[in-house]
């Protein structure tokens, strides 16, 4: 067994060290069962990898709930023995997503700054038992997290066991990198006082009696952080089309010389925008996001970043090399926090934040569908962007215009699904050019979103469509064709492309 005695700072629970085997012992079927992780970052490793292999010879299934979206060792391990019943806040496994969309998961997709709440209040059922990756455990039995927070806090507070698995992949040099504050329920709650992207609040541990502990599993599994894909051509247009936009609103005296709080959604297009900020002559920086990525590295490298508030540090490997390398340095400009309060619409809202999130197609009217293909079938979640979206000073969604080469177009009559109405949307941002949709009605906004987001190929049908719509409905505020709304969707089901 891996020896993570000096990690174990509290004598006493060094009894209560064990195999990941012996501790999947302890699951029963139907628990619901939480677990730390927020993407590829600090998810237990272990224990779930040896709960999959009990699963395989003892067929079973749990609820589980996490942060966000995990690595192989959990989602993949578990779905891919049929173990998870019910899955909630979000995901990007494959092989989980396939459940999903077959049935055979039930998938809670919620907005990630509630899902917490939700947790502790019952509306779920009792929290059986939370599985938490930690760097150590201090001499009171609190727990000190490694490289995300996400709803870890909340769950050890509501569950009825913990269990703690100590990775020793995980430098001890995290500690002192989180600011964990768990607030209280309604009618309880008080307002999170954070004013500025880097003000402490809680504590450097996550708090737990040691009575509470039931197992802690040793692990040197590292995170499975996914790799970023070189930065496209189209990426590099929509960070510079930002940049431009941006610099405009300076010039107006819409944001100050340093912008607002920017928050980045995950992946590569999100991480491709931040970096376009590099070799910008923007300064003296700050974020309040969920997710920190290698984008935010090079900002701290480049002198850009003064400082950078989220849920979880989910870098590529290569970055995550490049931290590991310099803790020190990195640490000193960035945080982690629950991400109730990461993505807490009273701080984003008073913040002033700038979200940038992502779309997987938007409508002539601004609606836009980040979750569902065709409208039916899950990718991966809503996420944070809803948390972030609706609250945001100004509210940015980018897409390409076209995926598949060309047989699909981002832009739509109408989205087949919507996660985030017109009413929230401030502006979209393709490839091709922006769509500044403050202050403009319905006929506005489609007229801006075809002329300067739609692919050429596609622009002349969705003209089409928009001027017949308007022709046949002149007492209509945001004219449709009721029969030919989602025939974009219908072709592509059909001849497998969206054009005509």
């Amino acid at each position: 067994m891996i020896d993570i005695l000096d990690r174990v700072r509290n004598k006493a629970l060094q009894a209560k060290i064990v195999t990941a085997e012996e501790a999947a012992a302890f699951f029963k079927p139907d628990m619901n069962v939480a677990m730390s992780g927020f993407t590829a970052s600090a998810y237990p490793k272990a224990v779930p990898l040896a709960l999959a292999e009990r699963m395989k010879k003892e067929p079973f299934t749990i609820n589980l709930w996490t942060g966000a979206s995990t690595g192989p060792e959990l989602d993949e391990a578990l779905a891919a023995v049929h173990g998870i019943k019910k899955r909630l806040p979000y995901q990007t496994d494959k092989i989980l997503r396939s459940e999903i969309n077959d049935g055979s998961v039930d998938y809670l997709d919620l907005h990630l700054s509630e899902s917490a709440q939700l947790g502790r209040c019952g509306y779920l059922g009792k929290t059986d038992v939370a599985v938490v990756e930690a760097c150590a455990i201090t001499e009171e039995g609190n727990i000190i997290p490694t490289t995300s927070l996400g709803n870890a806090a909340s769950y050890v507070q509501s569950a009825d066991v913990v269990i703690v698995e100590v990775n020793t992949s995980q430098p001890l040099d995290l500690e002192g990198m989180h600011d964990v504050y768990v607030p209280m329920d309604p009618p309880n709650r008080l307002p999170i006082p954070i004013v500025k992207a880097n003000d402490r609040v809680g504590t450097p541990y996550i708090p737990c009696t040691p009575e509470k502990i039931k197992y802690i599993v040793p692990c040197d599994i590292p995170d499975h952080t996914r790799p970023l894909k070189p930065i496209d051509e189209d990426s590099k247009k929509m960070s510079q089309f930002t940049l431009e936009f941006l610099n405009k609103e300076i010039e107006a005296g819409r944001m100050p010389k340093n912008l607002l709080p920017l928050q980045s959604g995950v992946g590569n297009v999100a991480n491709a925008v931040i970096a376009g900020f590099v070799d910008s002559d923007l300064k003296d920086l700050t974020v309040y996001t969920e997710v920190i990525q290698d984008g935010m590295l090079d900002l701290i490298d480049a002198g850009k970043l003064n400082f950078a508030s989220g849920t979880a540090f989910s870098p590529s490997p290569e970055g995550m090399a490049r931290f590991y390398k310099d803790v020190a340095k990195y640490k000193k400009y960035l945080l982690l926090r629950p991400e109730e309060i990461s993505n807490s619409p009273e701080v984003v809202h008073r913040l002033g934040v700038i979200a940038m999130n992502t779309a997987i197609e938007v409508d002539i009217y601004g609606n836009v569908n980040s979750t569902h293909i065709t409208g039916t079938k899950m990718m991966n979640g809503i996420g944070g962007s809803g948390d972030f979206a609706r609250n945001a000073y100004l509210t940015i969604f980018y897409t390409p215009s076209i995926a598949k080469e060309g047989k699909i177009s981002a832009v739509v009559p109408f989205c087949s699904h919507i996660d985030h109405t017109e009413h929230d949307v401030d502006i979209i941002i393709t490839e091709q050019g922006i769509a500044d949709l403050r202050g403009k009605a319905p006929r506005e906004r489609a007229l801006e979103i075809i002329n300067n987001c739609a692919h050429p190929s596609y622009r002349p049908i969705l003209l089409d469509y928009f001027k017949r719509a308007d022709e046949e409905l002149k007492h209509a505020h945001t004219p449709h064709l009721l029969h030919e709304a989602l025939s974009f969707h219908e072709r592509f089901i059909e001849k497998g492309s969206m054009a005509k």
